[in-house]
């Protein structure tokens, strides 16, 4: 027989375990089956995917620097005038914001990398390939990656590839879309072509007009270390864009005259580019020598550029062994 100590200790333990029992499971027992843990659907319908609108942002800091993000696209010299030196925006290229199909979209970069570049033949971050539009595209020197110009930037870039899961490749994922031919351009057939179809909002002289349409040659221009700077590239370009009245409207050939036209005028150097592709295998239009591959029709000549060693993006370094002590 129990002392009363005993069993108080008894009904004690039991009202304690009870108690555990009951707040480690964080709702009381029903006697009914514990419900399957919700979990949330992982395929991706491409078809089914539509990026986020402008009148979508949500009205937060986030959404603030989202904004942030969009109107340094849209307003790329005017927003960063010591990095972005030539008369060109992201979406000179990147159009309709960066949304349009058939002009190098920027929808799901966000989700690619980091990614391997066979160009810098490494594996870059996001804000690399930012920086090297800025460097090379837009002719002019790396934004700080830690500044809030870039966050900003990578706030847009992570809401138009809103839900595309890490690492798939949506429509228009190596930016501007692979000519079906590749073709010879003729300069002379294609000066006649951009004198007819170009000219009205380019001008004649290639500057193009301020705040309106981008110069395509000279100081102002993309470098040749830019994509747009090769004959297929820009050909691809022109194509399936220019006219912007009637995209289309010029046959593949004229395209690829057009494309060699341009590029056969002087414009900005892209200091560092003979290190490209340094494991080999450039393509075959590429204007600059590099491992293993001749200049394919280099431009008329090159413009110096002001800036040389911010005009460069370096590939990733590895950490320090040891801190440095103070």
């Amino acid at each position: 027989m129990r002392s009363p100590v005993s069993r108080r200790s008894h009904v004690l333990f039991s009202l304690l375990s009870g108690i555990l029992l009951a707040g480690c499971s964080g709702a009381p027992d029903t006697g009914a089956p514990a419900p399957a843990a919700e979990t949330k659907a992982s395929s991706f319908v491409e078809a089914a995917w539509k990026p986020p609108t402008e009148a979508d942002i949500p009205a937060d800091s986030l959404g603030a620097s989202i904004r942030r993000g969009l109107a340094i696209l849209r307003n790329t010299p005017d927003s960063l005038p010591a990095y972005a030196t030539s008369g060109l925006n992201c979406t000179s290229c990147h159009q309709s914001d960066g949304l349009k199909l058939s002009a190098a979209p920027l929808t799901g970069s966000h989700s690619r990398f980091p990614k391997y570049m066979p160009r810098s033949g490494a594996v870059i971050s996001l804000a690399d390939r930012v920086n090297y539009c800025f460097t090379r595209s837009l002719a002019g020197n790396a934004l700080p990656v830690a500044s809030r110009e870039m966050t900003d930037i990578l706030a847009y870039l992570a809401y138009i590839s809103k839900d595309v899961p890490v690492g798939t490749k949506i429509a228009g994922h190596d930016g501007i879309i692979s000519m079906k031919d590749t073709l010879v351009g003729e300069v002379g057939r294609g000066e006649v072509v951009y004198k007819r179809e170009c000219a009205a909002c380019h001008q004649l002289d290639g500057q193009g007009i301020a705040k309106a349409f981008p110069p395509l040659w000279g100081p102002k221009s993309y470098s040749i270390g830019a994509s747009m700077a090769r004959a297929e590239r820009a050909a691809s370009f022109i194509w399936h864009n220019m006219p912007q009245s009637q995209p289309g409207k010029l046959t593949p050939q004229e395209a690829f005259d057009v494309a060699a036209y341009i590029n056969s005028h002087p414009r900005p150097d892209s200091p560092g580019k003979e290190s490209d592709w340094p494991m080999g295998g450039a393509p075959a239009d590429v204007p600059y020598a590099t491992k293993g591959h001749a200049a394919f029709n280099p431009p008329a000549s090159l413009v110096t550029r002001a800036s040389p060693a911010t005009a460069v993006v370096p590939n990733p370094p590895r950490a320090p062994r040891e801190l440095t002590k103070e």
